[in-house]
């Protein structure tokens, strides 16, 4: 791949064929590692999703394979996508790394809180919601393992009312866990609970037990309070309600 021109986009159009097998949909996201495509097996119809690594983040393949065995590992955990197989494509005159998994209907809570009342949930909503995050990523940490990249993008909406059907797309998969990564993911769900309700622009008129969870949003307080998903969890299920 010496002197091969960078590949910063695909921008494949709906109808495009990927490796032969797989008809382009629409552009799920895109980050920093490739893109994610809502895909169509040619040969079944069944809809997938597929994420395309760009060559210059997955040399050697090692992101791509880290990625897939840290998904494999974490199969029993229902918050996340489950992945299937990994197929290889030319473009541009480079290999490039596809990755097939299940496709997950639903909407982005980032757009899904955009078009709610006030562009925030209501407490209680939010709450059901944190809970629902909370368990799927107790389930991570059990498996001694990490998500890494938790916000308001990487979460699909399935369902609403009493409670949230989540899943978690897109994840870190570098190197073991550490005792950091596990606060860093439990820092992450708070701070998606102070967003979902407004952040700053709202925090101070919140309830008292809203602000028992955000704690200011101060590091030390917050993981002194819940040093893993599972006591986040936990609280929320013996919490009193005023």
């Amino acid at each position: 791949m010496t002197g091969a021109s960078r590949i910063d986009s695909f921008d494949f159009e709906p109808g495009y064929v990927i490796a032969g097998k797989y008809r382009v949909v629409a552009l799920l996201g895109r980050g920093w590692e490739g893109e994610v495509y809502k895909i169509v097996e040619v040969g079944t119809g069944i809809e997938r999703a597929a994420k395309l690594f760009f060559p210059h983040r997955n040399r050697r393949n090692a992101a791509a394979r880290r990625y897939a065995l840290k998904l494999h590992k974490l199969r029993h955990c229902s918050v996340l996508i489950q992945y299937y197989t990994q197929d290889v494509m030319e473009f541009a005159g480079q290999r490039v790394t596809v990755l097939v998994s299940e496709f997950v209907e639903g909407e982005l809570l980032e757009h899904w809180v955009k078009r709610q009342s006030g562009h925030v949930l209501q407490p209680f909503e939010a709450l059901h919601l944190l809970h629902a995050l909370a368990t799927g990523i107790a389930d991570i940490h059990m498996a001694r393992e990490y998500h890494g990249d938790l916000h308001t993008e990487n979460v699909i909406v399935r369902r609403h009312g009493l409670g949230y059907q989540i899943k978690l797309i897109d994840m870190y998969p570098w190197g073991a866990p550490k005792h950091e990564n596990i606060q860093g993911d439990v820092l992450d769900l708070v701070r998606m609970f102070y967003d979902v309700l407004g952040g700053a622009r709202r925090y101070a008129q919140q309830r008292a037990e809203v602000k028992a969870i955000c704690c200011g949003l101060k590091r030390s307080l917050i993981l002194c309070k819940f040093k893993t998903a599972g006591q986040l969890r936990d609280y929320l299920e013996t919490m009193s309600w005023d």
